[in-house]
């Protein structure tokens, strides 16, 4: 019987990112820096969104987009472009998008952001969640209703966590691990919420709290312990020349998912993982940068390194034989909203 349940489920705050590259230094106040380049596009969610439909998950979101045309831009990409299921979204009147501008410097960046909090909660957007194979949750201090409810469904919960501003780290937040299937923080995070001092330590305590334990180490690549096959692995990341590093994480985990849901071992799904976030910080970040099969399989075809080959040996029986068409990235300027003619060009398009 086929099973027609999203493959992954997500809710989260959605933003437009104007992403500027090529910066030479950090500004400085009182002085103008002209850019070498630049990139638009939705951020936040959305990146998890991106690249997951595009390695051809079942994508459902849940998100507020405001009634402006940074909201209906990131419909239009989101529905038309990438083909992602709206339907548990909601359109907020007179509430406008959240708007970043990312400052891309070396392999991090600077991120200023203009919004406010939606007026639809996650718990509000999701109801009652509907079935899902695997739900991509980011988890905070307050626990949101909606994660149990989806665990009750018997969805699979990957989380990740953010930084703690308050740098408290507390270790109440680790409880919610009791309703994860697996944890993928960065090793900042995953040594701050052990109160250990390196990322292998980190994964141990973290092994004992939930079933799949990911830390993932920036340059250094990754590490991994799966309790239910009993398997430990740590690759190393890719050599890349970074161009922009937002939503590099969230490439990792939507293809660490990606993996999972075929059943990889985890040496293969960590790898998978490390490349197409490689694969990202090549371009402007934030959604568009997100490689999908196409990128994937791009990457394979233009591989000479004999070690690569060997490593990546997987992805010859893995690729699927349609890898979708080329993926677009990150546009310098947005396109100017559609002009409607006839009798109904005062009418708004949803």
């Amino acid at each position: 019987m086929d099973d027609d349940r999203p493959d992954v489920l997500l809710t989260g705050l959605l933003f437009y990112d104007l992403v500027l590259t090529g910066l030479g230094k950090p500004p400085t106040p009182g002085e103008e820096i002209w850019t070498a380049g630049m990139g638009c596009g939705p951020g936040g969610i959305a990146n998890l969104a991106v690249a997951t439909a595009r390695f051809g998950l079942r994508t459902s979101l849940a998100t507020v987009f405001g009634d402006d045309f940074y909201g209906e831009y990131g419909r239009d990409i989101l529905c038309d472009q990438e083909h992602i299921d709206l339907s548990l979204s909601r359109i907020a009147d007179d509430w406008p998008t959240p708007v970043t501008v990312s400052l891309a410097h070396g392999d991090d960046r600077a991120l200023v952001t203009h919004g406010s909090e939606p007026p639809y909660s996650q718990d509000v957007l999701m109801g009652d969640p509907p079935e899902a194979r695997t739900a991509l949750v980011h988890i905070e201090a307050e626990p949101r209703e909606w994660i149990a409810k989806a665990a009750a469904n018997g969805t699979h919960i990957y989380a990740d966590v953010g930084w703690d501003p308050t740098q408290q780290w507390s270790t109440d937040l680790l409880d919610q691990l009791a309703l994860c299937h697996a944890f993928l923080p960065n090793e900042t995070e995953a040594m701050a919420y052990t109160r250990t001092d390196s990322a292998v330590a980190a994964l141990g305590t973290l092994s004992e709290l939930v079933p799949v334990a990911v830390v993932t180490r920036g340059g250094d690549g990754a590490v991994a312990v799966d309790q239910t096959t009993g398997e430990y692995a740590e690759v190393p990341a890719l050599a890349v020349d970074v161009l922009d590093a937002t939503g590099a994480g969230d490439v990792f985990g939507a293809s660490f998912v990606t993996a999972s849901l075929g059943g990889w071992p985890l040496a293969d799904r960590l790898r998978f993982a490390v490349l197409a976030a490689g694969l990202s910080v090549q371009h402007h970040g934030g959604a568009l940068a997100a490689p999908g099969w196409y990128g994937v399989d791009r990457w394979w075809r233009s591989l000479t390194d004999p070690d690569l080959k060997r490593s990546y040996g997987f992805l010859a029986d893995r690729i699927p034989a349609d890898v979708g068409p080329p993926v677009r990235h990150a546009p310098v300027t947005p396109p100017a909203p559609r002009t409607l003619v006839g009798p109904h060009a005062s009418e708004r398009r949803h």
